[in-house]
């Protein structure tokens, strides 16, 4: 008899632990398959136009600031043509693009970044167009930066805006891994977006750290307990990453790197950026690996 009963109870056991089994097998037939778009690359590059890669104004010996510039976009293009280069042909769904805010006077300026704006899918991708990609990046950007200093009519840089009106339209697409790469001193300035909630601006300057004292050791200390940081532009920025290089303090202040970085640093985290990396302007070469390793997520 209790022979009996123990077999009754292990029957029980088997009958419920296979309808689990089979329930669970069935909700994961039901369930839809998630698509993994972490291979899909959506590069967007925002270059700061602004008087920071004027030669005459911050002239640099080793290095000038706008040939920097140039030399990261080029380690950018190989990062982005080397990736499209590991897809099969019925994989490729990429993309690169080059912005600007506010857009330049010059008609030429933003018809050469036109060019700069490419997609590649499985209907065009070969190895000769991937080669022109690597190509145009080498040497169109060099000249949009030769015609902007040309024209020696910098109007600054409206990044808080970008980042409020464009930014999501412009660089975010739920089908790509989202990388936004930009080049800039730090220092965000455009006349007709200049914005003041208590201690939080919509702009860094060098004039603003030093009124705001944070030019001091206690300079972390006076930016929390007084709350000195950007205006948050956006609420979600949770699908994208952000590159920012170029970094270049004004050198008077030991603390304005540290300080600009917090700012920045700040301003992501609120936004809810994914994930970002600040850099500050070194030559090319001690940058590439960087560059590289950020958008191959190492």
């Amino acid at each position: 008899m209790k022979i009996t009963v123990k077999l009754i109870v292990v029957a029980i056991i088997v009958s419920l632990f296979l309808s689990c089994k089979g329930n669970e097998s069935e909700e994961k037939m039901l369930k839809p398959k998630v698509k993994d778009n972490s291979e899909n690359l959506n590069i967007s590059i925002l270059l700061d136009l602004s008087d920071r890669i004027s030669p005459t104004k911050y002239p640099n010996a080793s290095m000038e600031y706008y040939l920097r510039d140039v030399g990261y976009i080029n380690s950018i293009a190989e990062a982005f043509t080397a990736h499209v280069r590991t897809k099969k042909i019925r994989q490729a769904n990429d993309r690169i693009q080059l912005f600007f805010d506010p857009a330049p006077l010059n008609p030429d300026i933003n018809a050469i970044s036109k060019d700069l704006k490419v997609e590649i899918t499985k209907n065009n991708i070969s190895k000769n167009f991937i080669n022109k990609i690597q190509k145009t990046y080498a040497e169109k950007p060099l000249h949009i930066y030769q015609l902007a200093i040309k024209d020696n009519n910098y109007i600054g840089s409206d990044t808080w805006r970008f980042f409020k009106d464009k930014v999501k339209d412009y660089c975010i697409d739920k089908d790509y891994r989202n990388i936004l790469i930009i080049l800039t001193d730090g220092y965000i300035y455009y006349k007709n977006s200049q914005i003041r909630i208590g201690n939080a601006t919509s702009y860094l300057i060098p004039e603003l750290i030093k009124a705001n004292k944070l030019n001091t050791s206690d300079w972390s200390e006076k930016m929390d307990t007084q709350q000195m940081e950007f205006i948050k532009a956006n609420n979600d920025l949770s699908n994208l990453e952000i590159l920012v290089l170029g970094i270049n303090p004004d050198p008077k202040n030991p603390f304005e790197l540290d300080v600009i970085k917090t700012y920045w640093s700040k301003w992501f985290e609120t936004m809810k950026v994914k994930r970002f990396e600040i850099h500050k302007a070194e030559l090319p070469s001690e940058m590439d690996e960087i560059i590289k390793d950020f958008i191959n997520k190492k």
